[in-house]
């Protein structure tokens, strides 16, 4: 599918002395194809990496591959980095995919990208930037690469994606591919990657591992030719007669470099020297020609426009199209042409074919392109970047083509340049590529812009990177707001914006009370109320808020006084429910608020409001026993990040928060897989973040749940959670959360003293909810063995709080913990009414809890049947859940007994019946459906495996699985 013939003269050097090389090209893509030398074999994928200097070999081994995989009726995805291109977001993979969608109607574009076509389109080039205030963040853009080259796989299999001079490949590629490419033996698809290790970007980490032969790649690395290859290659060129000591002498002067000796070769033939002894002298003035400043020479001797065209050419970079090139070298077509025909004779230059049959200009060789490059004089280099430039917007090309040119020019106050860089910049963040959206603005800053555009620019720079860095938009904010002809609408978004990267970097109080100063300032009510609902959503999750009460207070009357009629007046509402779900009032008061904020509607990515109001109000249906309600809002929350391409934090918010509601459902299993989905993709965004945070909380959480306390503990040394806690408000609380790991581990001391500390802490703040944070719950059951009164205490306590709220799942949930505070008879008055609640709530794991509590209870008292009742109840009810220890410990309990439990449904025999028939439905992705059956009903755990194999085939979209199968 490679839109650009390959240049002759690459294609025909020889392939001396790379036989090894060569064998394992043709191996590689003979069981991508499925054959061997004993017969059919399953299709195998994986990726072969080529090291070496400039002129070592590489392009011409890819070469063979391509014309092998062609051969074989592979398709082939080819791409080229370019030393002029590197800065250009997504030119790797524009070459790599374009030709497959271009012959397509943008319908049938639409058709085949799906929902992805939004999120990916825009980065292949494949439709223009949509202009607005969103976009979609890196990893989105990744993650829809990852399904379109996926499909493409699938659809055209066998695949064979090739790069060649990865070294020059622009950043969001290289970040694409050396992620991807751990995904191509499961997916058979054969990549083939060639670089110059020694002219890695230092930041290009994961292409150095990958050229190293990590994550099963098989490396090598050319070494120059010997003596023998290269006399092979001068007499092919002068005649056997060419004697030992003038091909030794070749050798020598080239150090075996292959390009250089058949170079060299070429030249000799061209001046019909004479391959002997006596020749060499004339050798050695020849080698100079061939590179560096001799090469520079020869060019020149060709004539002034000719060497203008190969400079027009190099500042353009590879396959531009010959009427750009003759523009920026100012020639006419009948000089273009000629220029173009010497250029070829003296192997500088070659014509090849483009997409739409347009002929391209394209260097010989990337050396040639580099020394000329290298050669034109600075001030002529500029200026014909700014000609490059405002030759590909005369062509159409738009303001991202010209950008990398403007980047190149020197500052000179020119509008014109200001506005294209900002275009740039925008079609480039609409792409999901913001550090390219910021390099041209930063640029654009240092042109200078008018006084009049000036702030607009830092706002446009600040808010670039404030969904993917918040922390590297604060300096561009905060001197925007201090430019004095921002006009106030203008100063009022960009105060926002400043306080969300404020927040999201950890600097809460300093959110709040830029808000608080700029709301004095504020002319416009409706100006003032809007900052007054970012001071309380700011404030609410503060650690180290003064005076959280009083904000409360505060909170309460603004919301009595409001309608619900805009979108401020609504987060607002949606944050009073929020709070007095924390604090502990009636649930039906929580209720009340949370249902006049959802009406008439609220957006998850609304870049101006944020999307944490939405995710409190879910919670806060969570807490108050409507789980199927929360889910249904961050279900529609996935829908809309995912839509838009936000992968990043946002979706790992989401993802963690549906999983908690998944936990407190008592479906654990499905828990784990959602919080463990949510803490993969904050990991990827970065340390210490707050998705981070309530993700490993959740987990641990979970994890405790199904009796897996080792690997509770595994999660929390990973991310050192006993070593300090984050500045900001998380659920469930990460210090509580790790008292409770104590607690489970039988380390009582260090148990009670965290989860007080953590008690006392949200005492201050006024969350007194048991549901929110069952600290106490939790500190009762260690107290019990330490302090059995001091544990009645703190449990009666907590039911006190539990029953103000009046949730069913809160008052079970605390009536079953004080239970274990008191004698055998009381605990099974308080087990029965706690299961009564439970059995009410959608508290199932809960449940389960009480029943074997209750169970164990009316043992011990003497009544066997009721307690055998109990017993199997909440045995089968915690298997359900997915609750093994829990399930362990009754079917303990029914064997102390003398009773013998039945046997188990487990989820994953629950689960296998839905797994194979997955498998049967899509078997023509390769599964092998048979093997996988016989698997699963001898391992019922295999089941998983089986569920990831599905996943692993489909692409990235696992949420959108489950859902279908209604897991």
């Amino acid at each position: 599918m490679s839109h650009v013939t390959e240049p002759q003269g690459w294609a025909t050097q020889p392939l001396l002395e790379r036989e090894s090389e060569i064998r394992a090209i043709h191996r590689a893509v003979d069981e991508l194809c499925g054959t061997s030398d004993n017969g059919p074999t399953a299709r195998r994928g994986g990726v072969l990496t080529f090291a070496g200097s400039g002129g070592i070999g590489k392009t011409t081994l890819l070469a063979e591959a391509r014309r092998h995989a062609a051969e074989r009726s592979c398709t082939v995805l080819f791409a080229r980095g370019g030393e002029q291109e590197k800065q250009v977001p997504f030119h790797v993979m524009r070459q790599l995919i374009q030709p497959a969608f271009a012959a397509m109607t943008e319908d049938e574009r639409r058709d085949v990208l799906g929902t992805w076509y939004s999120i990916v389109a825009p980065a292949l080039g494949l439709t223009a930037a949509p202009e607005g205030p969103t976009a979609p963040d890196p990893q989105g853009v990744r993650d829809g690469l990852d399904w379109v080259v996926t499909h493409l796989t699938v659809r055209s299999a066998p695949v064979v994606l090739i790069l060649d001079d990865a070294h020059w490949a622009d950043a969001e590629s290289l970040a694409w591919l050396t992620a991807f490419a751990a995904r191509a033996e499961e997916l058979a698809m054969l990549i083939m990657v060639a670089c110059r290790p020694d002219e890695i970007p230092a930041g290009a980490g994961a292409l150095r591992a990958l050229m190293m032969g990590r994550q099963g790649t098989r490396p090598h690395e050319l070494a120059p030719l010997t003596t023998t290859a290269v006399a092979r290659i001068v007499r092919d060129a002068l005649g056997e007669s060419a004697d030992d000591v003038f091909c030794r002498e070749c050798w020598a002067i080239t150090g075996g470099n292959p390009f250089e000796v058949v170079e060299l070769a070429m030249k000799g033939r061209d001046r019909e020297l004479k391959p002997h002894q006596e020749s060499i002298p004339e050798l050695r003035d020849l080698a100079s020609t061939v590179k560096g400043s001799g090469l520079i020479d020869r060019l020149e001797q060709l004539g002034p426009s000719i060497v203008r065209l190969a400079w027009a050419a190099a500042v353009l970079g590879t396959a531009v199209p010959t009427g750009i090139v003759g523009s920026v070298a100012a020639l006419g077509d009948a000089q273009v042409a000629d220029a173009i025909n010497k250029l070829r004779s003296a192997r500088i230059l070659t014509v090849l074919t483009g997409l739409r049959s347009k002929e391209v200009v394209e260097f010989f060789h990337p050396l040639v392109a580099t020394a000329v490059y290298r050669s034109i004089p600075p001030g002529v280099r500029v200026a014909m970047h700014g000609m490059a430039a405002q030759a590909l917007v005369d062509d159409g090309q738009g303001a991202a083509a010209a950008a990398r040119h403007l980047l190149e020019m020197h500052p000179d106050g020119d509008p014109w340049v200001v506005q294209q860089l900002r275009q740039a910049a925008r079609e480039s963040f609409s792409a999901g590529a913001p550090d390219a959206a910021r390099r041209y603005l930063a640029r654009a800053l240092r042109e200078p812009p008018d006084a009049e555009n000036r702030a607009e620019v830092l706002f446009e720079l600040g808010s670039a990177n404030l969904l993917h860095d918040p922390a590297t938009t604060i300096n561009q904010l905060r001197a925007a707001l201090e430019e004095p002809k921002a006009e106030q609408g203008l100063r009022e978004a960009i105060t926002y914006r400043l306080a969300q990267a404020l927040a999201r970097t950890g600097q809460l109080a300093a959110a709040a009370g830029l808000l608080q100063e700029e709301a004095k300032q504020a002319t416009s009510s409706r100006t003032r109320l809007r900052m007054q609902a970012e001071q309380f959503k700011w404030n609410s999750v503060r650690v180290d808020e003064e005076n959280s009460p009083a904000r409360s207070r505060l909170l309460a009357q603004f919301a009595k006084r409001l309608t619900g009629r805009g979108l401020a007046e609504r987060h607002i509402l949606g944050l009073r429910a929020w709070d007095a779900a924390m604090r502990g009032e009636p649930a039906a008061t929580a209720l009340e608020y949370a249902e006049q904020a959802l009406d008439g509607g609220m957006s998850w990515t609304d870049q101006d409001f944020g999307f944490e109001v939405p995710s409190v109000i879910a919670v806060t249906l969570m807490y108050c026993d409507q789980p199927g309600r929360a889910e249904d809002l961050f279900n529609a929350g996935i829908v809309e990040f995912e839509a838009k391409g936000w992968r990043g934090s946002h979706l790992s918010f989401v993802y963690t928060l549906l999983g908690y509601v998944r936990f407190r459902r008592g479906r654990l299993a499905e828990a784990e897989d959602f919080v463990r989905n949510g803490l993969q993709i904050a990991d990827r965004v970065g340390q210490g973040i707050p998705a981070q945070w309530y993700a490993i909380g959740t987990l641990i959480e979970t994890l405790l749940a199904r009796g897996n306390t080792g690997e509770a503990q595994q999660v929390a040394d990973d991310y050192k959670l006993g070593e300090g806690f984050p500045a900001a408000v998380v659920y469930p609380d990460p210090q509580a959360v790790w008292g409770k790991l104590l607690l489970a581990q039988g380390r009582i001391d260090e148990a009670m003293r965290n989860l007080t500390a953590a008690g006392r802490r949200l005492d201050l703040r006024g969350t007194r909810n048991p549901s929110w944070s069952p600290w106490q719950l939790d500190l009762a059951l260690a107290q019990v063995t330490r302090a059995p009164e001091q544990a009645r205490s703190t449990a009666a306590e907590a039911v006190a709080r539990a029953r103000a709220f009046g949730t069913s799942s809160a008052i079970g949930h605390a009536l079953r913990v004080s239970a274990a505070a008191t004698d055998p008879a009381h605990a099974a008055v308080l087990l029965q009414e706690a299961v009564g609640h439970l059995e009410q709530s959608p508290a199932a794991y809960e449940l389960a809890h009480a029943l074997v509590d209750h169970g164990t209870a009316l043992h011990v008292l003497g009544d066997p049947h009721r307690a055998a009742q109990q017993l199997y109840r909440g045995m089968e009810t915690a298997s359900a859940c997915g609750a093994d220890g829990l399930a362990r410990r009754a079917r303990s309990q029914l064997v102390s007994a003398g009773l013998r439990p039945r046997r188990l449904h487990t989820f994953e025999q629950d689960t296998l019946t839905v797994a194979e028939s997955v498998a049967a439905e899509h078997a023509a992705l390769g599964l092998d459906n048979t093997a996988i059956a016989a698997k699963t009903h001898s391992d019922p755990q295999a089941v998983s495996e089986l569920l990831s194999a599905v996943f692993t085939k489909l692409g990235t979209d696992r949420l959108g699985l489950r859902r279908a199968l209604g897991l």
